[in-house]
């Protein structure tokens, strides 16, 4: 089977030949169809899970993807053959991706059966960026009308928490620079958007919204960035960034709650985020690419510079 690997740690990802695995007991083959790009992939592939988790090489990239289950192993009990699933497919070892034809995984990762009426792609594009959208959107706590300024918006995870947010009758604010960003971001909810490329963002979001807003999730900001970035919160706010951007003290010292976000996924998780797939009728603009583009797909996500969500069609 063809598959996207690195061959080391810090390697450039090559596409190769590899040997289709085989089924085991508790696991289940899926033929995968679609693979969601993520910041997390070329993470892994330079090595953040070193010495947390046991990894084998060539290493297939991946984590993200959708397909339909083609056998089943002894003691399987939530799939059945012809099952289409998608899911967050990181397991031990590291190595078995995503970014290839076949996938062995155990049945017990994060995968669940695809809603009716989503495609491959869509359903790829979802649980790594869904997840962390959807639990950020939940853990603002806010009521409809209340405002979420959204910076990194463009990118996969700021797109869906731009929909989960929008659907749930928040006032979104977004970054976006450049027509295309604007015009990509506006159609997934906000109704707002500020060009970081024009001056500086903090004081664009003041001049708009003098009372300041209700919540900030920042994908993008350093520390320094974020410390100016929560200036635009209001007191008794809240602020996450999931970069680990943020200091508990001087948080604590504007009186806005939240800190540094890092998503906890769960099958249970991934069906909430499917229910409102479902309940939403979700489009999300996503860049469909081969298994042959990936390698400069992933290049592209390093710079931080990718637009929607990249899908890799197999």
């Amino acid at each position: 089977m063809k598959a996207v690997v690195v061959k080391a740690f810090k390697d450039a990802p090559e596409l190769i030949e590899s040997l289709k695995p085989e089924i085991k007991p508790g696991h289940i083959l899926i033929k995968l169809k679609a693979a969601g790009l993520n910041p997390t992939d070329w993470r892994i592939a330079d090595g953040m899970l070193d010495g947390k988790m046991a990894h084998v090489f060539p290493l297939i990239l991946g984590v993200d993807g959708a397909g339909v289950v083609e056998e089943v192993g002894a003691d399987v009990s939530r799939f059945k053959v012809g099952d289409k699933v998608y899911g967050q497919m990181l397991h031990a070892p590291v190595g078995e991706g995503t970014y290839a034809e076949y996938i062995v995984v155990p049945e017990k990762v994060i995968l669940t059966k695809m809603p009716p009426g989503l495609s491959f792609e869509q359903a790829a594009a979802f649980p790594v960026a869904g997840m962390t959208a959807f639990q950020l959107i939940k853990d603002l706590g806010l009521g409809r009308d209340q405002t979420v300024l959204i910076v990194g918006a463009t990118g996969g995870v700021g797109t869906f928490a731009t929909v989960f947010a929008h659907l749930n009758g928040l006032e979104v604010l977004a970054t976006a620079r450049g027509e295309d960003a604007e015009n990509s971001i506006k159609k997934a909810g906000a109704s707002t958007t500020f060009d970081y490329s024009k001056g500086d963002l903090a004081q664009q979001v003041k001049d708009a919204y003098p009372e300041g807003v209700d919540a900030l999730i920042d994908l993008a900001s350093n520390p320094e960035a974020f410390e100016k970035m929560i200036t635009v919160v209001k007191p008794g706010g809240i602020a996450f960034t999931t970069i680990f951007s943020a200091d508990a003290e001087k948080l604590k010292a504007k009186n806005i709650r939240g800190g540094n976000f890092e998503v906890k996924g769960s099958i249970a998780l991934l069906e909430g985020v499917s229910e409102m797939i479902e309940a939403g009728d979700i489009e999300i603009p996503i860049q469909k690419i081969s298994l042959a583009e990936a390698p400069q797909a992933i290049a592209k996500s390093k710079t931080g510079k990718a637009l929607g969500k990249t899908v890799i069609i197999i």
